[in-house]
């Protein structure tokens, strides 16, 4: 539930749109049905990267281990995403736990994403996205 206004939202929303530095990206969320299913192409949207993830300091060993699992925490990057289709259209979406971004940083070039996380702040979501490190040709 968000705690912003509709004029926030808004304003969020339109920042990380309109944002030179975000990224095209498409989002695709796995059946739950079914694992083996292909995934559901949810939609266009923008990704704005912000910055390395980093573990809140209170965090102690097991939490930190917890977390990243088995993976790198220099693959976990904090990012804001936004559909591109206007709220409220049948097309419109939110990215949630478990979805896939495909990032296109450049023509040609698609570097993936797992949502693995996300909080809200005062301005919006801030997600959590873990890097695949496997290559798409």
């Amino acid at each position: 539930m968000s705690t912003l206004n509709t004029e926030q939202q808004l304003a969020a929303r339109l920042a990380i749109l309109h944002n030179p530095q975000a990224q095209n990206c498409t989002v695709y969320r796995a059946d739950e049905h079914d694992p083996e299913a292909e995934e559901q192409d949810l939609g266009d949207a923008k990704v704005l990267f912000l910055g390395a993830f980093e573990a809140p300091a209170d965090w102690d060993a097991l939490e930190r281990e917890e977390y990243f699992a088995d993976s790198a925490p220099e693959l976990f990057v904090n990012a804001r995403i936004e559909c591109e289709a206007s709220p409220g259209s049948k097309t419109y979406f939110s990215a949630d736990i478990g979805d896939y971004v495909a990032a296109q940083p450049s023509l040609g070039e698609v570097v993936m994403y797992y949502v693995h996380d996300y909080v809200e702040d005062d301005t919006g979501l801030i997600y959590v996205l873990q890097r695949d490190e496997e290559v798409l040709e």
